[in-house]
């Protein structure tokens, strides 16, 4: 079904029907914004195992083809939920009134976690034009738009070379398109996230260049509306501990950076379900995106985000990090739910 929404905006919902037992009293009604990407894995594993349903929610998932267009209508309160990013556009919408706060890690790199490498294209690297990082300097580079975590990323990384971000060239090109950028020499590098990573490399028009080239970044981000922490904080509550148990259930399916821990399998299965990939033998090679938990957020990673966007020009005005997090919807699921233990294979 079809609805429009906002200015314009046509979205996909995507239904989500409860088969778990009955209980007391009419589900409360939640709406959340997708993007369809690897790590919206935690809503699905959510309504397939029946952690919505245990805390008698009715959630809908709707499809955006991008993040930014979810912020208005989150903000505006036709949606409760969002998977959004930590970006420029973040702050900026915050300081243009729009009511939005993050709650909780969506997707970060831990160690061994890299699920966005630096990729160089196959042939510098092989007729040695590019040996470390030093020799991206004059680069073309792509990038999925200003202002983007993935921006702060890459001049953390030309930074332990002396570089700055602006010591290589820059180009918009969305992450699956990147691919074929590298394939026609549009682009000679890019921070790109998985799938398209390993896709890239497995195609033999790109190389993982730099891994672990920002330890513990907070890039995707759990985001509540404001109405919704608002008007119906008990639901907003219900929603963290149906959402901190399926990310448990991810993290018990990762182990050392791979899709190899305790029912990774059934947790591929749902991927590749909710995605459209359909080669299993992806998962093999590709990193998984880490979810923290118990749902906190790298408030440091983020500062040292936010002064990269100031830096450059990205912000419309000072912002802080406090101004767009609320970390008490994660720290009370976690009383609910104790703190996480890592599951035996």
């Amino acid at each position: 079904m079809f609805v429009k929404i906002g200015a314009g905006l046509t979205l996909s919902f995507l239904a989500l029907s409860s088969l778990a037992p009955a209980r007391a009293g009419k589900a409360d009604e939640v709406k959340v914004a997708i993007n369809n990407v690897v790590s919206d894995v935690v809503f699905h594993l959510a309504a397939e195992r029946g952690f919505f349903a245990e805390q008698n929610l009715d959630v809908t998932l709707i499809s955006f083809d991008s993040g930014p267009k979810m912020i208005a209508p989150l903000g505006a309160g036709q949606i409760d939920v969002g998977a959004g990013a930590s970006s420029a556009g973040l702050y900026n919408a915050v300081a243009r009134g729009i009511n939005v706060k993050v709650v909780a890690d969506k997707g970060s790199t831990p160690r061994s976690y890299d699920y966005m490498p630096l990729l160089v294209r196959k042939t510098l690297v092989d007729n040695g034009s590019v040996k470390s990082v030093a020799d991206l300097k004059g680069l073309k580079f792509g990038e999925v738009g200003p202002g983007a975590a993935t921006n702060a990323k890459l001049s953390h990384i030309l930074g332990s070379a002396g570089l700055t971000y602006k010591d290589v060239n820059h180009n918009f090109i969305n992450y699956p398109q990147q691919i074929a950028a590298f394939s026609t020499g549009a682009i000679d590098a890019a921070i790109t996230t998985e799938p398209s990573a390993t896709q890239a490399v497995n195609s033999g028009v790109a190389v993982k260049f730099v891994a672990d080239g920002y330890a513990d970044q907070q890039v995707a981000v759990l985001l509540y509306g404001g109405d919704f922490i608002a008007k119906r904080p008990t639901v907003a509550e219900r929603f963290m501990v149906a959402y901190l148990k399926a990310a448990r259930v991810y993290n018990d399916a990762t182990a050392g950076g791979k899709f190899a821990g305790k029912g990774a399998d059934k947790v591929i299965q749902t991927i590749m379900k909710s995605t459209g990939l359909k080669d299993p033998g992806l998962f093999e090679r590709m990193v998984p995106n880490g979810i923290d938990p118990n749902g906190k957020v790298n408030m440091k990673s983020m500062a040292d985000d936010l002064k990269f966007f100031a830096d450059n020009g990205y912000l419309e005005r000072p912002a802080k990090v406090e101004d767009v997090v609320d970390g008490s919807f994660a720290e009370k699921a976690v009383q609910k739910l104790g703190p996480y233990k890592t599951a035996e294979n």
